[in-house]
């Protein structure tokens, strides 16, 4: 019955259940199915609603971090929305108790403030400078509005001033500060012996009979992995580029050309008057009076200048390209060298005096220098749009395909093969964890129906089916004794570095120095006074077990111990004496280091706790 769903699904049967579906939705409102008789959010707290957008985009937020994280290799389990879902309907909750904590504190932040912020986020600028075609590109392709990511914004600085000031409202004792140096400037005197496996591999003897009877007694863990010899289909962007007329192009460069070229643009400073009649003539005599006495642009402007927002910065307008300001002051600034002031220039606004205080010259691009990237620009579009095309045309004829035969006939395509893809296959095409759970899914492993067409990146689909499966089998001891002989003399020289480390203990415990023991084998050995936690001199092996030990009783003599680094060495340790950190003995730097951390330890604590304490207190509820 489901394989007769499968291969109907798109029949004429389906496609007029599907219209009379459409028309009931035109009547009555897809909202009438999705949203009647309940509440429209996903969860409320203290009474203020999170929406069911809310929580899509916060999913998609944390799909993309993980993405960016994992690259390619995501495996796709990860990024399922029933998995993700509760997660990002916690952060979405968490984060509107402590908006509305910073709210009921007064915590706020400009309109000015969140735009200087935007503008000077490097996702959103083009050669430095902030792009609004390049802001709302990036907005549109994660989701957002320009007024739903400034609003969010807000919030995130809301929500970072009370944590900073939380966080910022705790420190340190010198009580704390002394107990912290004492742990963590604490210096350890050891004396270590070093064993290094590699060296007594030399040593090691493994026969024929070894491998043969390690062979025999772990038989079921010399099995080959499951594998399927998977059939594919794959459509490549770079399959469906045309080569670009010349002409073709250089229509690109006339549409294109002010992308790649900078106009000259030139930086100015004003000084605007709003008065008008008598009172603008005293105003412009007395600054005419000024400047002529040697006064800076500046300063004058500071004094004199009705605009606030520039007056504080000399009068500083920024660069204009010939389209910044009225056409008035465009004008003017046109016909001024850099140094030069105009006369009264009158807009709008008021009366400008106005300064040019640099000019930097555009650049302009000749068609060859960017010929090659505008027709990768053309071919990467119209191949797109021919790649989606046959990319939905695949994913209909696949479907109902017994096989791939059809489909390659449709869409004139070459059917390949993979011989052999494992669970844990880690090189080649099939390295894409989403093809490897494709193969292995219960409907293209167990049903034999083609897999969804799947999406490796923006330029790459593929389609699989399983065409032959290989149970695990046996493997012959020739095709593993390499590896078990390996393992042999790895477990042979752990063996000889063990029984080397309890002879070599047993003489110092019996009064041979460190010293000693280790020349008379042949060995190497090592003394570090004053060691500490973070010492990289010591192998982290004897680092950790150092710090493990107690301190030597006083007449008890040192503390001995033999460590064993799996894979690596073996070492015998001397624990001689521990010196007690004092914060007086560190330097200024390290002081303030540790300073830093105490109180960082102290404040994320707090902040722990201020915001547990916030969630116990707040009504939840999720729907």
């Amino acid at each position: 019955m489901l394989q007769d769903i499968r291969a109907n699904i798109q029949g004429t049967i389906a496609k007029i259940i599907i219209g009379l579906i459409v028309v009931s939705f035109s009547i009555f409102g897809i909202e009438s199915l999705l949203f009647s008789g309940g509440n429209t959010g996903v969860a409320e707290v203290n009474g203020e609603e999170i929406s069911p957008l809310a929580l899509q985009q916060q999913l998609s937020v944390q799909q993309r971090q993980l993405l960016s994280l994992l690259g390619d290799n995501a495996d796709p389990a990860l990024l399922d929305e029933a998995v993700m879902s509760q997660q990002a309907l916690e952060t979405l909750i968490q984060r509107e108790i402590l908006r509305q904590a910073a709210s009921d504190l007064s915590l706020a932040v400009s309109d000015n403030a969140v735009s200087d912020i935007i503008g000077s986020m490097e996702q959103f600028q083009i050669n430095g400078q902030f792009s609004l075609d390049m802001f709302q590109s990036a907005l549109a392709s994660a989701g957002f509005t320009p007024t739903l990511f400034r609003a969010q914004l807000e919030e995130d600085i809301q929500i970072g001033q009370l944590r900073a000031g939380i966080a910022g409202s705790d420190f340190g004792t010198e009580g704390e500060l002394a107990l912290a140096a004492r742990i963590a400037l604490e210096g350890r005197d050891v004396r270590y012996i070093s064993l290094p496996l590699i060296d007594f591999r030399l040593g090691a003897v493994v026969s024929n009979e070894d491998v043969q009877a390690y062979y025999d007694e772990n038989a079921d863990a010399f099995q080959s992995e499951e594998s399927l010899a998977v059939e594919y289909l794959q459509l490549n962007l770079d399959d469906y580029r045309e080569p670009v007329s010349e002409e073709r192009l250089r229509e690109e460069f006339e549409l294109v050309r002010d992308e790649y070229e900078l106009a000259t643009e030139a930086r100015v400073s004003h000084i605007l008057l709003e008065q008008s009649g008598d009172d603008l003539e005293a105003k412009l005599q007395d600054i005419e009076a000024a400047l002529n006495d040697g006064t800076s642009f500046a300063d004058v402007a500071a004094q004199y200048s009705d605009d606030i927002g520039s007056a504080s910065s000399g009068g500083d307008l920024g660069f204009t390209a010939g389209d910044t300001f009225p056409e008035a002051m465009e004008e003017a600034i046109a016909t001024l060298a850099v140094g030069e002031r105009s006369g009264p220039v009158e807009t709008d606004a008021g009366t400008h005096l106005i300064l040019v205080t640099d000019r930097r010259e555009g650049s302009e691009v000749s068609f060859d220098s960017v010929a090659m990237e505008l027709e990768d620009r053309i071919q990467r579009s119209e191949a797109g749009a021919e790649l989606l095309r046959d990319v939905e045309r695949l994913r209909d004829v696949a479907f109902n395909a017994a096989d791939l035969s059809e489909p390659a006939r449709e869409l004139e395509l070459e059917i390949q093969r993979e011989e052999r893809v494992t669970r844990s296959q880690n090189e080649g095409l099939f390295a894409s964890p989403s093809l490897v759970n494709a193969a292995f899914s219960e409907d293209v492993l167990e049903a034999g129906h083609n897999s969804d067409v799947i999406e490796l990146s923006p330029e790459r689909f593929v389609v699989l089916r399983v065409a032959e499966r290989r149970e695990p089998a046996s493997l012959a001891l020739e095709d593993v004794r390499e590896e078990i002989s390996a393992q042999l003399l790895d477990d042979a020289a752990d063996e000889l570095a063990a029984q080397k480390a309890e002879s070599l203990l047993g003489s110092i415990e019996s009064g041979v120095s460190v010293e000693d023991a280790a020349n008379e084998s042949g060995l190497q050995w090592q003394v570090e006074l004053g060691a500490r936690r973070d010492s990289p001199r010591l192998p982290a092996p004897v680092r950790e077990r150092l710090f493990s030990l107690p301190a030597p009783a006083d007449g008890a003599g040192p503390q001995r111990s033999i460590v064993a680094a799996e894979g690596d060495a073996h070492y015998v340790i001397e624990f001689v004496r521990v010196a007690e950190g004092e914060l007086a003995s560190a330097g200024t730097a390290e002081q303030n280091l540790l300073r830093g951390r105490v109180s960082g330890e102290a404040g994320g604590l707090l902040q722990q706790q201020y915001e547990a304490a916030l969630r116990s207190r707040a009504d939840v509820v999720v729907y």
